[in-house]
């Protein structure tokens, strides 16, 4: 199994209570942390407003740091978990993606999907279009970066994006451009895009939905004829890992603690809800338990989110000691 690890750059409030001039020293060192140890990427969120609720609390945009973070790290790939296909134009994310495929000597991921956040979309401008018009926008986008970084030109008289004859050089690096990440479990369109266009995919990470997701992209796969068995699946999973069941409750409690500075009760009592719920929490010999299980479906690659990362590094140590050394 391979794992990536999300680098805290503030949606999540993960680095609340930071001083902001400190901010990108903390997550330059978690970056090369990450290298260090046996994480294959770092990954980072496309949003501009925290979570669960919009604050003043400073989050980082994605792009700017894949620049910096290919620019200060040398083996770790560089993905976005994910990009909003309808916060930048198609053509100009390829080019700002091609770039730093350059920079970071080949080593960008394109993980890309149709959005959902309404108030960071409004706030911004973007108005909100219907699921179906954001989801036509993922497909025309995607044709027109496939393009750019395989050809080098991209020409699309589409619904959403217009292009004639935007050109893409340099090419990036990687032989057949960057990969993409097709992300979201949309069975309809989401799937079936993925089908058509992902190296990889990025689902439910609970044993239950990703077995039934992986059998509706396995249809689409047979449908359109691609080769299902070529795509990587993946989920995102929120860890809270303890040497004892004491410990994963002191960690949860420290998350509950950490948020209601910022975030209204109930909405503080959703979210611990939803973290005790997640498939990977409890001590290392669970963990390695559903991740096994996880494994046998076809989940792959792991992409991993620790809460306290920024102020405690202790449990993404005990998952590197003891976790991922069981799933190589």
């Amino acid at each position: 199994m391979r794992f990536g690890l999300f680098v805290p750059q503030g949606w999540r409030l993960d680095l609340a209570g930071i001083d902001p001039a400190d901010h990108w020293a903390t997550m330059l060192d978690l970056a090369r942390f990450a290298e260090a140890g046996p994480f294959e990427s770092i990954w980072v969120y496309d949003h501009f407003h925290t979570v669960p609720v919009p604050t003043d609390e400073a989050t980082h945009e994605a792009w700017s740091l894949m620049a910096a973070f290919g620019a200060a790290t040398r083996r770790v790939r560089l993905g976005q978990m994910c990009t909003c296909m309808g916060y930048r134009n198609p053509a100009y994310l390829a080019k700002v993606a091609a770039t730093i495929d350059v920079i970071s000597g080949g080593r960008v991921e394109m993980g890309i999907g149709a959005g959902w956040y309404e108030h960071e979309w409004r706030a911004y401008g973007y108005g909100f279009p219907s699921a179906g018009e954001r989801l036509g926008q993922l497909e025309e986008g995607v044709r027109i970066m496939r393009d750019l970084w395989t050809t080098g030109t991209a020409t699309l008289q589409g619904r959403h994006y217009q292009v004639d004859g935007a050109i893409c050089r340099p090419l990036p690096l990687q032989d057949g451009g960057i990969p993409l990440w097709i992300a979201g479990g949309g069975e309809k369109k989401t799937l079936r895009i993925a089908a058509r266009f992902a190296a990889y995919t990025n689902f439910a990470g609970n044993p239950g939905e990703f077995e039934h997701k992986s059998e509706v992209l396995a249809a689409h796969c047979r449908d359109l004829g691609t080769d299902f068995d070529a795509i990587v699946r993946s989920a995102n999973y929120n860890v809270v890992i303890g040497e004892t069941e004491k410990d994963v409750r002191d960690r949860l409690s420290w998350m509950r603690s950490h948020h209601a500075k910022y975030v209204p009760g109930d909405r503080v009592d959703a979210m611990i809800a939803a973290a005790e719920r997640g498939p990977l929490v409890g001590t290392p010999e669970r963990i390695v338990e559903r991740l096994t299980e996880l494994r046998d479906l076809g989940m792959t690659y792991a992409i991993t989110n620790f809460a306290e990362a920024a102020y405690d590094r202790s449990g993404i140590e005990l998952f590197t000691n003891k976790v991922v050394p069981a799933l190589s």
